[in-house]
């Protein structure tokens, strides 16, 4: 893990590199050594239904939610956090010039007694070569 998620305003289709914002999370969250690559996803869902503050159709919003599996020191996590917060928002740095647009995220443990796994990820990993 980390599972990183966010929601995103469809007015920003066009205007966000969405692959490249993806790919600066993730690259984030290896770089921190907090988290086995083979556990980290990134997901994007857009909301096509949104108000903003006043409403305004230019007002956007982009929502991260970082889930991981409980367990890690307070302070891994806090770096974690910030490290994932300041790539994605230097990678938004030019379209916060260019438009309103909230940015948030929020990270939280998952209990791993509640939570079970399986998967073979890490085995393709290792037959194609990563880590």
């Amino acid at each position: 893990m980390p599972h990183i998620s966010f929601e995103y305003s469809a007015n920003l289709d066009g205007d966000l590199d969405m692959p490249g914002f993806m790919e600066a999370l993730r690259t984030a969250a290896v770089e921190t050594g907090v988290f086995d690559p083979a556990g980290i996803r990134v997901r994007a869902v857009r909301c096509a239904d949104y108000l903003i503050a006043d409403g305004h159709p230019d007002n956007a919003f982009i929502d991260m939610s970082v889930r991981l599996r409980g367990g890690r020191p307070i302070e891994a996590r806090k770096a974690a956090t910030q490290a994932i917060f300041n790539a994605a928002e230097t990678f938004l740095s030019e379209l916060f010039v260019r438009r309103p647009l909230a940015l948030s995220l929020e990270m939280r443990d998952i209990d791993p007694e509640l939570s079970p796994k399986c998967g073979s990820i890490r085995e393709h990993m290792k037959q194609r070569g990563v880590a």
